[in-house]
């Protein structure tokens, strides 16, 4: 097996976001500390859930054919107009490329759930015939990362990383990774979800995960002692990865470079962290030692910062384990996004490398009455001016996976 250790940059990056469907839109929504978050139609009666974050001024028929949107699921949809942007974005496509060595890792955390809700309906209603072909294809979660390569005739690696709501950041790891062992020169990674249905919204309200807060522009209030769980939004976040002397070659401007990836197991529970956040210690170290730098060069870190309960504590204690006394600057831009699940570790590695590029910490809003057992410096309530080297990017999922990504100014 090839042991290479070939540098690995970003070229591309593509949005969709409850605060921006571009990456200029988004970021200048994150740095003024705008919440994307709003009274929605939930779809079930009763129910104490009344916000969400959703895609606004957004139509998939416009940048898709139609029937091709209404053969696959919303979540596939907004995966393959990301993923379209960045490679804009890129200009991979202006190059004379090996296709062959050229893929795509793109995941979501669920999946096509309202698909599957409603072929589930018409099976019950009208019978197995009226069931669509389209079902499973336009299902599953690797048809992002298959009709991404058949729209270009990307023929490198081809997968799907699949890990809850740290699935955005595993994609971006793991296909950097196929990059610097010379699996493939460019690949294109991220994360896309719609998971606001009905039926998984009554998952998460069974399990008291979501907020209740009435406010939709409060709701989200990571480290704040009046949090009371996560608001679920929707959206997808890519990246265009490529191998750092073909990219120079091309004359390509680089964004960042990735310089760690660490994974790790919690061992712990179904859903919840242990108290100590001895897992998403792990991650972190796994990736600081990747990256062969000191914890004192880390700058800034996107936290996973979910706004719930247990997580939110956790993350603090596993920050303080792992940094000490010295813990960087720190914001949750999930106050102002919500929390996109499989998308989340694409959408926030992108906030890390605009942080990067344009030396500007974003806030985390809402922290207006911090938990006594949240003391860090978590930038409240307003964006901050600050240089930006190397910032880190934490991902946690349910089944106690866990991601750290450490993105490097070039």
């Amino acid at each position: 097996m090839k042991q290479l250790h070939r540098r690995v940059v970003v070229t591309g990056l593509g949005i969709l976001s409850p605060i921006g469907n571009t990456v200029e839109d988004a970021w200048l929504s994150c740095i003024e500390g705008k919440s994307g978050i709003r009274t929605v139609d939930i779809g079930l009666e009763n129910n104490p859930v009344t916000i969400g974050g959703r895609l606004k001024n957004f139509d998939s028929n416009e940048f898709l054919d139609s029937k091709e949107v209404r053969r696959i699921d919303p979540f596939i949809q907004y995966g393959i107009i990301a993923a379209n942007q960045s490679i804009e974005n890129s200009g991979i496509l202006e190059s004379n490329l090996d296709l062959t060595k050229v893929g795509v890792n793109f995941g979501a955390g669920i999946g096509g759930i309202d698909t599957i809700e409603k072929n589930k309906t018409l099976l019950e209603d009208r019978g197995y015939k009226k069931v669509s072909p389209f079902f499973v294809p336009g299902s599953i979660v690797n048809m992002i990362s298959g009709l991404v390569s058949i729209k270009h005739g990307f023929m490198g690696p081809n997968t799907s990383v699949v890990t809850a709501c740290s699935t955005g950041n595993h994609c971006i790891g793991t296909a950097a990774r196929s990059i610097a062992c010379g699996e493939a020169d460019v690949m294109v990674a991220g994360g896309a979800e719609m998971a606001s249905t009905p039926l998984s919204i009554a998952g998460f309200i069974s399990a008291r995960a979501l907020s209740t807060n009435t406010d939709p522009q409060a709701a989200s209030r990571p480290w704040d002692r009046d949090r009371d769980g996560f608001v679920l939004s929707d959206g997808a976040g890519s990246l265009v990865l490529e191998e750092y002397d073909h990219a120079k070659s091309r004359g390509a401007i680089i964004h960042a470079e990735i310089i760690g990836f660490g994974t790790s197991s919690d061992a712990y529970h179904m859903t919840a962290p242990p108290e100590d956040g001895r897992g998403a210690a792990l991650a972190m170290t796994n990736a600081i030692d990747d990256a062969e730098i000191n914890i004192s060069e880390v700058d800034y870190i996107n936290a996973h910062g979910t706004s719930t309960p247990l997580g939110d504590i956790a993350e603090t204690i596993a920050l303080k384990s792992v940094f000490g006394n010295s813990v960087p600057q720190i914001s949750s831009t999930k106050s102002m996004t919500g929390h996109t699940l499989g998308a989340a570790g694409a959408i926030e590695s992108i906030f890390c490398i605009k942080a990067i590029k344009e030396g500007i910490i974003p806030p985390t809003i809402n922290l207006d009455n911090p938990d006594p057992l949240c003391d860090l410096n978590y930038t409240p309530l307003v964006s901050n001016e600050k240089k930006v080297s190397v910032a880190m990017n934490n991902s946690f999922g349910f089944g106690g996976t866990n991601s750290t990504l450490v993105f490097k100014n070039i």
